[in-house]
């Protein structure tokens, strides 16, 4: 029976499963986001959203405390620098899951997982208003438009010749 037992042990030891979790949190931090399978997003998730959260106040014992789960400096550096300053309004949730379908060797289920403010694609897309000075065109079957088109463009054009 497997009772307390919560957490996805992803097929791992307590050892390979904790240097796996803080390789991905490092390279998370570092790179911003990174693909992977959807279960060890959901763990890694879980692992890396209190770091950012203690790392909000930027104390020796919470740098410490970081430096412990990741063990990595440049990761702990990029940590309190850009990721901070980025999330240190944040409630929490700093980081987005995105699937992106299935793998192709196995068929394991892959996602995106990314810090949520660093994504400048989305930020844009929100902010920007839609069809805001767009003109909205529908194409019809029968395919007159372009051809309409053409004939007035052309029109002007033999028009000034005529005049010469």
């Amino acid at each position: 029976m497997r009772h307390n037992k919560k957490f996805n042990h992803l097929g791992r030891s307590k050892a390979h499963r904790e240097a796996m979790l803080a390789n991905m949190a490092s390279s998370l931090i570092m790179h911003k986001r990174i693909n992977t399978t959807v279960a060890k997003a959901k763990e890694l998730r879980k692992f890396v959203e209190p770091i950012i959260t203690a790392a909000k106040n930027d104390t020796t014992a919470s740098r410490r405390l970081a430096f412990s789960y990741l063990r990595d400096k440049e990761a702990v550096k990029e940590l309190y620098g850009a990721v901070v300053v980025k999330v240190g309004d944040r409630p929490g949730g700093y980081t987005r899951i995105l699937r992106t379908g299935l793998r192709l060797g196995d068929n394991a289920s892959m996602c995106i997982i990314e810090l949520v403010d660093f994504n400048d694609n989305i930020a844009k897309s929100a902010s920007a208003p839609k069809s805001e000075g767009k003109k909205r065109t529908r194409r019809s079957r029968r395919g007159g438009g372009a051809a309409k088109e053409a004939a007035q463009q052309e029109a002007p054009a033999t028009e000034e010749t005529a005049q010469e």
